[in-house]
């Protein structure tokens, strides 16, 4: 059983009051917090540099939304759709995504810490050159994910499907990948080193470097 990785968890207040997400999409400077937004579905609206600081999301759709430069703290999306948005070049501080969709979701540039995604699918997301401390991926769909050129410090992927992704140009040094299934991934040798893999996994890295593994 792998250690467990420590993350801060978002603050959340008890007193949060019911809010309407569509109020801010006007505001000159648009920023929410102590709000929890239920039961609500949003389709290609476009804000930039919104902020969001002890926000509930619940059973919420935001498809295709536009949010680039979001600051979020102390936020917890679950059981939302937030597929083919972008959150690029955001700043995302202690946030929780559990049981979310995020098909082709755009987090490049972004800087992540204190953040978990838990039982998400998130096949085809886009985490380029992505900064990341303290962050946990915990039995969520990456198929066909791309971090290249990221950079990662304490990031855990722990029972994840990570077939088909893309980790060129990142350091894998202290990456824990070992209970995560694949059956190909594309990765630099040299950023291999230090990654840490089971004994399969080790079998199917010699493969795809061109190794002929002999018993």
């Amino acid at each position: 059983m792998q250690k467990r990785l420590k993350v801060e968890h978002p603050y959340i207040p008890r007193d949060l009051k019911q809010a309407n997400f569509q109020d801010i999409f006007y505001e000159e400077d648009p920023y929410l917090a102590n709000s929890i937004i239920t039961n609500t579905s949003i389709e290609n609206e476009k804000i930039d540099k919104l902020v969001l600081s002890k926000v509930i999301f619940k059973n919420i759709s935001l498809l295709g939304a536009s949010f680039r430069g979001i600051d979020m703290t102390d936020v917890v999306f679950e059981n939302c759709d937030l597929s083919n948005s972008d959150f690029s070049e955001g700043i995302i501080h202690r946030v929780t995504f559990k049981d979310c969709k995020f098909i082709g979701f755009n987090f490049s540039g972004a800087t992540l810490g204190n953040v978990t995604f838990e039982n998400c699918f998130a096949k085809m997301s886009d985490f380029i050159d992505a900064r990341m401390k303290q962050v946990i991926f915990e039995k969520t769909i990456l198929q066909s994910a791309n971090y290249s050129d990221c950079t990662f410090c304490k990031v855990k992927f722990d029972q994840c499907d990570i077939d088909d992704v893309n980790f060129s140009q990142t350091k894998l040094k202290g990456i824990d990948i070992s209970t995560c299934t694949f059956d190909r991934i594309t990765v630099d040798m040299g950023s291999l080193t230090g990654c840490i893999v089971s004994s399969n996994q080790a079998i199917k890295f010699a493969t795809l470097l061109g190794l002929k593994v002999k018993d």
